[in-house]
């Protein structure tokens, strides 16, 4: 009998949903387990939970509320391997992945630790005669996020960690395809000392969705996913009075300038463009080569490199990256590889038809490689989130800044050169948000912040450090003076708009 994944209301698990989603073993190709898809009547059950937790866990002072954090912090590292197993049997990226997407958002979970310091306001002593101005930071209430499927732990702790170190109430979304890990990360706050209702799961499709853009309680929304439905929920959103910050997909660029170490190129390159199976937001499935030299002996040294790479279950020691999500998205990927082809682009390397003895039924895609892909190709102009690495070949450095700079998605892009000057240009020009100079995944620390441009972010403050504090809270400003008793009552001064002179 398959296993049921409930929702985690109130600080324990909650049974409630005629309808149920499919989880699958990506790497047998098989159901797994199922999963409830809630209603607007499991989301008031959340709502209603955050709101009798709410006042007192706001109103608890930030070094306490630090307390908790550091207490996950070591939960979650004591039960890495368990989380990391169920992630991967659940996404299907290896285990030494999966370890990496959950240390990442232990990373944010540090730097909620240090909110106390985070949450200090500004100070201004003799603003005025006898005055003094002071700001602070307050929770909005009950936020909530939607998280995709190809970071089960680390997106949803990107959000919930600063949302709920900020005094907030959290009511996570999580992607209804691998929702095992988000109930156990909940389990595990509630293990760290935080009080039930404070941070709630639950699980649904569009339905779900709607129910939380809709709702009244929900102060802001925090998304990752694709730009169409990150467009969606932040023009919904908004509409219906909500702060949001929705993030969308990607085309990342990799510039290859030709003093570029191109061994070490290569070796990112299998990295950033196969890792995960491309199932990565920050992936870089497009490499631009400056020059047809450049570009001849980047693809000499790739082909065998590709071909090289071991694609394995996700419990595979040895392999590189595992299977694709569902065979959904198995299809998608290798139907965009057709298109690719039929586009004119040259076929180097075809992952088609890749299977595996005993694991006949995984989702598997292998490594793809194509050359002379040009920029008004619809494979290139739209995200293939699969392992497929596209060369896009540059005739000089303008072109090169200009092909991402022009692209839709502006949420990543890396530089490979030894020339300090081409690299600070690079940077200073490309229209995009995160910049990697010799970094093919340019992923900020925790304690800078995330989010990309154009299509590919929608709202005005980005995610975790110091954008996150501020997404999450809100501004209240006090000016204040304390009178010597002698005030005139008389002053028709105090009829005037006030002034600091």
């Amino acid at each position: 009998m398959l296993r049921t994944i409930d929702h985690f209301i109130g600080g324990s698990t909650f049974a409630s949903g005629e309808r149920q989603g499919e989880v699958f073993n990506p790497s047998q190709g098989q159901v797994q387990a199922s999963v409830r898809l809630g209603t607007a009547a499991d989301l008031q059950k959340a709502v209603d939970a955050a709101n009798a937790a709410l006042p007192g866990w706001a109103a608890t002072n930030p070094q306490r509320r630090a307390r908790v954090m550091f207490n996950y912090k070591a939960l979650v590292e004591a039960n890495m391997q368990e989380l990391a197993e169920l992630l991967a049997s659940e996404h299907g990226k290896v285990v030494a992945d999966a370890k990496g997407d959950i240390q990442r958002g232990l990373e944010v979970i540090e730097f909620a630790c240090g909110i106390p310091h985070a949450l200090k306001g500004e100070y201004t002593q003799g603003a005025g005669p006898g005055i003094d101005v002071y700001s602070m930071r307050q929770p909005l209430g009950i936020v909530c996020g939607i998280t995709p499927f190809n970071f089960p732990a680390m997106i949803p702790m990107w959000m919930f960690g600063v949302a709920i170190a900020c005094g907030n109430a959290f009511i996570l979304k999580p992607s209804e395809r691998d929702p095992s890990v988000p109930v156990r990360l909940a389990e595990l706050m509630k293990e760290a000392g935080l009080p039930d209702g404070i941070l709630n799961v639950v699980h649904g499709d569009k339905e779900m969705v709607d129910a939380i853009l809709d709702h009244d309680d929900i102060r802001a929304i925090s998304f990752v996913g694709s730009s169409d439905i990150a467009h969606y929920i932040y023009s919904r959103g908004t509409a219906n009075g909500k702060r949001v910050q929705a993030f969308g997909g990607a085309k990342n660029h990799g510039i290859v300038m030709p003093d570029a170490d191109l061994d070490q190129v290569v070796n990112d390159l299998a990295g950033a463009a196969f890792g995960s199976a491309g199932e990565r937001c920050m992936a870089l499935p497009v490499v631009v080569p400056v020059g047809d030299r450049t570009a001849d002996a980047l693809r000499e040294r790739l082909v065998p490199a590709i071909e090289g790479l071991r694609v394995g279950i996700s419990t595979d020691p040895e392999a590189h990256y595992g299977p694709v999500v569902n065979a959904a998205h198995k299809k998608r990927v290798e139907d965009w590889i057709q298109t690719c082809a039929d586009e004119g682009g040259e076929l180097v390397v075809d992952g088609r038809g890749f299977t595996l003895q005993g694991h006949e039924e995984g989702f598997f895609v292998g490594p793809t490689l194509f050359d002379h892909v040009k920029p008004h190709f619809r494979s290139y102009q739209e995200e293939i989130f699969g392992p497929v690495l596209q060369m896009v070949r540059a005739p000089d450095f303008e072109t090169a800044v200009r092909l991402p700079s022009e692209h839709q998605y502006g949420n990543g892009v890396a530089i490979f050169t030894r020339n300090g000057h081409a690299a600070r240009e690079f940077a200073a020009r490309v229209n995009v948000g995160m910049v990697g100079i010799n970094v093919p995944i340019p992923v900020p620390v925790a304690y800078h912040t995330f989010g990309g441009w154009k299509r590919s972010g929608f709202g005005d403050i980005n995610q975790h450090g110091m954008e996150g504090v501020r997404f999450w809270t809100k501004t209240k400003t006090i000016t204040q003076r304390w009178p010597d008793g002698n005030a005139d009552v008389g002053d028709m001064g105090a009829f005037h708009i006030p002034t600091m002179g």
